[in-house]
């Protein structure tokens, strides 16, 4: 398995290789990719840089696309519908994002638009639930597509280890939306 970062990190794993590359360079995320069975991208900056993140997008779509190479976008909330109202973007609803992450919030509607825009790539974007922490691997979720879910609690939530069970089980088994979204399953 290869890691790609910019700056990657030492891996103790065998099994991870961990190659430094530069997201927007298509030539470099070509060379990368070469060989790869599937991709998961997860990026993000702080602050919010949006044309980074809608260009490292696009690069890793266009690299993917030519060998046909699955892309699994890891993107943002933001890029749902709220629940109740479906005309409300996430990203727009004060209820999930406060103002202090709108930018954020907004930089992963324009990364889902990206993906929409690309029509040689294969790919399916998981939005993660509205709170996204370290937590406890149950393997358990509740799996949904274009609108925010919610708990029998009312929560939108879901552990990291959860949402990484997710996106193996989008990689081994995948379905037939392009976006998804999941939440952590009722106890």
């Amino acid at each position: 398995m290869l890691a790609l970062s910019r700056k990657p990190p030492a891996s103790d794993d065998p099994e991870v290789t961990p190659v430094a590359v530069d997201a927007t360079d298509p030539y470099a995320v070509q060379r990368a990719l070469t060989g790869s069975d599937a991709v998961v991208l997860a990026v993000r900056t702080s602050p919010a840089d949006q044309e980074f993140l809608v260009g490292a997008t696009r690069a890793v779509l266009d690299a993917a696309a030519r060998p046909g190479t699955r892309v699994l976008v890891i993107g943002g909330a933001g890029a749902l519908s709220s629940p109740g109202d479906r005309d409300l973007p996430v990203a727009e609803n004060p209820a999930y994002v406060p103002d202090a992450y709108r930018a954020v919030a907004r930089a992963g509607v324009a990364q889902l638009h990206t993906c929409q825009a690309h029509t040689g790539a294969d790919w399916v974007y998981l939005s993660p639930p509205a709170v996204l922490e370290p937590g406890e691997r149950t393997g358990r979720y509740r799996r949904g597509t274009d609108t925010l879910l919610l708990g029998a609690d009312g929560e939108s939530r879901v552990s990291a280890e959860d949402l990484a069970v997710a996106v193996l089980d989008e990689l081994e088994r995948p379905g037939p939306d392009r976006h998804i979204t999941v939440v952590a399953a009722d106890r």
